[in-house]
């Protein structure tokens, strides 16, 4: 699959993509994803703000469709919606139980919450504890998702899920497991041990070649998708559509860490899906102690899919020290040099 620009539209000038850049380094409220702080490089182009920020591992091939959605947002706008509002899940860290009381508190009226799991250091009974604790503070009722960031071999998901869905149901499990092999091993282990438990796919699609492998495999029943890495809101909308009608999968729309404006993309993608999705995880401003835009509220469990403007004051209290800025903008330029390499953009296969 090819994540270019936008189908059927040219990379704009390099001069006035660096014309309107801007470097923030954003502290993080809780350490997530190992990181303290989350840096992200804003796009301002004529149809608002967009967002490239891949994460400093991500190699620049993996990394150029981050900039081709950044550029959709900021030069072509968001896709025509079908919903104003898109119901959200809360997001919990891998924190202590007692914790998990504030940190639902910071998501008003949400009914699904994620559940952060497997994470380096800790054990099975600590995550049994803390998905307990989410049970009893959003009540019966609740839809719990867990996600694991592919850190089970098939054994351990196995036995964590078991054991986390004796417990109560799961909505699903979140890439238990870090390749398609695995996922597909882990169904039928599942299935054989009569533990009803739906597999999501993240990384699998969103770090894949080929995004629909992971559908072509029969490996999961639900599907992550976040705009960045698939190169744009309209690439997400046409992946869904794909993976609903040719495999019958369910879709979340998610985030990656993303400022409000990169929220904002996401949001646009959801609000546009021909089907509306299932709970989709872009409610994550709050992990972040400062933002570049005022935050996004989050009523009765929804968030309205309407534009983001970055704050000249938040964006001059958060840029970030001149080096890094250098390295966001190097790494900006090669990105771009491949988005113009492949030409125009294709739709998913």
């Amino acid at each position: 699959m090819s994540h270019g620009p936008p189908a059927g539209h040219a990379v704009p000038a390099l001069d006035d993509v660096l014309g309107g850049a801007a470097v923030v380094t954003l502290p993080l409220g809780v350490r997530f994803r190992g990181l303290d702080e989350r840096e992200a490089l804003l796009l301002r182009g004529p149809a608002g703000w967009g967002e490239f920020a891949p994460f400093a591992e991500y190699d620049d091939a993996e990394s150029a469709p981050w900039l081709a959605a950044g550029l959709e947002a900021a030069w072509e706008g968001p896709p025509a919606p079908l919903r104003r509002r898109v119901e959200v899940n809360a997001t919990v860290p891998a924190v202590h139980p007692d914790a998990v009381a504030g940190v639902l508190a910071t998501f008003p009226g949400c009914t699904t919450a994620k559940v952060k799991v497997a994470q380096r250091g800790q054990r099975l009974t600590d995550d049994l504890a803390r998905v307990a604790a989410v049970r009893d503070v959003l009540g019966p009722g609740a839809a719990v998702r867990v996600d694991a960031n592919g850190g089970w071999s098939v054994a351990e998901a196995l036995a964590a899920l078991s054991a986390l869905a004796g417990a109560g149901p799961l909505q699903y499990a979140e890439q238990p497991c870090a390749t398609v092999e695995g996922l597909s091993a882990l169904r039928a282990e599942l299935a054989a041990a009569g533990a009803v438990v739906p597999i999501a796919a993240d990384e699998s699609i969103r770090r894949a070649a080929d995004p629909v492998a992971v559908a072509r495999a029969g490996a999961a029943d639900v599907a992550v998708l976040k705009v960045p890495p698939l190169g744009g809101a309209r690439a997400v909308v046409a992946l869904a559509a794909m993976l609903e009608d040719d495999f019958g999968m369910r879709v979340v729309v998610s985030s990656a860490l993303d400022t409000a404006v990169g929220i904002g993309a996401g949001l646009a993608a959801a609000a546009a899906l021909s089907r509306e999705p299932l709970a989709c995880g872009l409610a994550t401003g709050s992990l972040l102690a400062r933002d570049v835009a005022a935050p996004r509220r989050i009523t009765g469990g929804a968030m309205e899919a309407d534009a983001v403007t970055a704050s000249p004051a938040l964006l001059a209290a958060s840029a970030a020290p001149r080096e890094r800025r250098d390295w966001w903008l190097a790494r900006l330029e090669r990105c771009w040099a491949l988005l113009e390499e492949q030409g125009r953009g294709r739709a998913p296969r």
